[in-house]
C-alpha cells in the first residue's frame, strides 16, 4: 500500500520537520501486519514528497485470531490468505499512519511550532484504494473538508474496457491544509472508504473517532455514514459517536443543534467552505493576535469551540472560559479534556462559573476579553450591566466582540422573514444598529474600535457575521 504526501510550501523540506521524518535517510517501522517504510522520492526547495508504503505480510494477516484481530470477511478457506488486503489501502494503512506520524498527527513539531498550526498546499495521493460506492463517495466525504478530489475509477481490465471498472479508486486530493487535518482527515476516512476494519471495533474506537474527528466530524455532512462505517456497523457505538457528535454542535453552534433554528452554513455558498463557526474562531484569533494577547477571557464560553482554539495555540498563555450555566462548564471541560491533559498545559486553563451582568473582580487584569456570539443572548435592558461589567470594570486592554449581522437573513433559505437566527436570540442588529452601539460603548468606557465582517461579503447586505474589537485608549500610550 502506497499513500504519498507532496507540498509546494517553500522551502519544502520543511515537510520533514512537520512528519518528523529526515527526508535524506529511509525509515522503516515494524508494524502487526508487516514493515512500514517513509521516503522521499523527491526532496527540494521547491517541492518535497513523502511516501509511506507499507509492506504487508499475508501469512502475518491471515495468522490466527489473535486478540483483538477480526478474520478475513472473506467467506472462503483460502480467502485468509487469497485477499486484496495487502494492497489495497485500508484500515491497514491507517494504522500503520497513526504509528508513523504520531506527532504530525497532534499537530507537534518541535522544529516548526508555528508552520505545524499553518496550512500550506498538499497533494496526496492514494493510488490503489478500495472504494465502496465509488468514486463519487469519496468527494462526498472529502469535499466537504476543503479538498480538490480526482478520484479515478480502476478498470478491471486495461485491455477490456468493456469489463466495466474494479472497485478501487485512484484518489488525489489537493487544498491548502494543515499537515495534522489532512492526516487525521485520512486516518478517519481511508476505512470509511474501504467499509472495513482489520481489527474488532471495541468502545475505544469511539474516542479514537472522535479524537481524530474533532473540529471538522461533528459538522460534516456525512457524519452518519463516517460514523457507522468506521465504527464497522456496530449500532450501539455508532449511536453513542453520534450522541456525542450532537452535543459538540449543541456546544460549538447552537443554531445548529435547535430545529428551529437557521443553519448558517446554508448560505455560505459552497460546501468545501470551512463553516460560519470555524471563520468566526479564525477571526477572532488573528484578532488576539493582532493585539499581541497572552492571557485571554473567553466570555460566556459555552461549550468550549473557542477555548479549545486558544489552548491549542501557545501563543495564550492563560486561557479563562466563564458561563452563567454549570452544565456549559461540564462540556467545555469535556471538549478540554482538562482530566487528560498535562499538568503544564492544565494550569493555562481557568474555567469559572460568572454571570455577564454582575461585577466580578476575578476578570480585572487581562489582556483581552472575548464576547463571541453573546451578546445577542441578553435581554436589551440587561446591556448596560453588561458593558459597565466589561468594558467598565473587568477594563482588558481589548475587547472582541461578534454578532449576527440580521441584513444577512434574507439569505438564508428556510428563515422567515423576521425571524431570528436562534430562539434564544432576544435581538439582531443591522450594521448600522452594530455600528451606533460600539461607538457609543467605545466613547463611554475609554476605547477606539473598529469593525470587520466575517463570512462572505454581500454586496447588499454584508456579511453573515459583524465583529468590533475595542483598544483601551491608556493601553495604547
Amino acid at each position: 500500500m502506497l499513500l504519498t504526501l507532496t507540498t509546494t510550501h517553500r522551502p519544502a523540506t520543511d515537510l520533514g520537520h512537520l512528519l518528523v521524518k529526515h527526508p535524506d535517510r529511509a525509515h522503516s517501522f515494524d508494524v502487526p501486519v508487516g514493515t512500514a517504510h517513509v521516503f522521499y522520492p523527491e526532496a527540494g526547495e521547491q517541492r518535497c514528497t513523502a511516501a509511506l508504503l507499507l509492506d504487508v505480510d499475508p501469512q502475518r494477516l491471515a495468522g490466527g485470531r489473535r486478540r483483538g484481530r477480526q478474520p478475513a470477511p472473506e467467506g472462503f478457506t483460502l480467502g485468509r490468505y487469497v485477499n486484496d488486503r495487502p494492497y489495497a489501502a485500508s484500515s491497514l494503512l491507517s494504522s500503520a499512519l497513526s504509528k508513523v506520524y504520531r506527532s504530525a498527527l497532534r499537530g507537534e513539531s518541535r522544529e516548526r511550532p508555528e508552520l505545524a498550526g499553518t496550512p500550506i498546499p498538499l497533494e496526496v495521493n492514494v493510488p490503489v484504494l478500495r472504494c465502496r460506492g465509488g468514486a463519487e463517495v469519496a468527494v462526498r466525504l472529502f469535499a466537504p473538508l476543503g479538498w480538490s478530489v480526482t478520484a479515478r475509477a480502476i478498470p478491471l481490465d486495461e485491455q477490456h474496457p468493456e469489463w466495466g471498472d474494479s472497485r478501487y479508486v485512484d484518489l488525489t486530493l489537493t487544498g491548502t491544509v494543515r499537515v495534522a487535518d489532512a492526516l487525521n482527515h485520512l486516518y478517519v476516512l481511508l476505512p470509511v472508504l474501504d467499509d472495513a476494519k482489520h481489527y474488532w471495533v471495541a468502545p475505544d474506537e469511539v474516542d479514537k473517532l472522535l479524537r481524530a474527528g474533532a473540529g471538522w466530524l461533528a459538522d460534516h455532512p456525512e457524519r452518519g455514514m463516517i460514523t457507522r462505517r468506521y465504527l464497522a456497523h456496530r449500532r450501539a457505538l455508532a449511536g453513542l459517536a453520534l450522541a456525542r457528535l450532537a452535543e459538540q454542535r449543541l456546544a460549538d453552534e447552537p443554531a445548529a443543534a435547535e430545529p428551529d433554528a437557521v443553519d448558517e452554513s446554508v448560505a455560505e455558498g459552497s460546501v468545501r467552505q470551512p463553516s460560519l463557526a470555524a471563520r468566526r474562531r479564525e477571526a477572532v484569533l488573528a484578532a488576539l493576535t493582532e493585539a499581541g494577547a497572552t492571557r485571554v477571557l473567553d466570555l460566556g464560553c459555552g461549550g468550549g469551540a473557542l477555548l479549545a482554539a486558544l489552548v491549542g495555540d501557545r501563543r495564550f498563555t492563560e486561557v479563562v472560559g466563564t458561563d452563567v450555566a454549570t452544565h456549559a462548564l461540564a462540556l467545555a471541560a469535556r471538549r478540554l479534556r482538562l482530566d487528560r491533559l498535562p499538568e503544564r498545559q492544565r494550569d493555562r486553563v481557568r474555567l469559572w462559573q460568572s454571570a455577564l451582568t454582575y461585577r466580578d473582580d476575578r476578570l480585572r487584569g487581562y489582556d483581552a476579553a472575548v464576547l463571541m456570539e453573546v451578546v445577542e443572548h441578553v435581554d436589551p435592558a440587561r446591556l448596560p450591566a453588561l458593558e459597565d461589567t466589561v468594558f467598565g470594570h473587568a477594563r482588558p486592554g481589548t475587547v472582541v466582540v461578534t454578532t449576527p449581522n440580521v441584513e444577512y437573513n434574507v439569505r438564508y433559505d428556510g428563515l422567515p422573514a423576521g425571524r431570528l437566527r436562534h430562539p434564544d436570540h432576544r435581538f439582531e442588529w443591522t450594521r448600522a444598529e452594530f455600528a451606533a452601539w460600539v461607538d457609543r460603548v467605545a466613547t463611554s468606557y475609554g476605547y477606539s474600535a473598529v469593525i470587520r465582517g466575517v463570512g462572505d461579503d454581500d454586496p447588499e447586505v454584508g456579511t453573515p457575521t459583524q465583529l468590533a474589537v475595542f483598544t483601551r485608549e491608556e493601553a495604547n500610550r
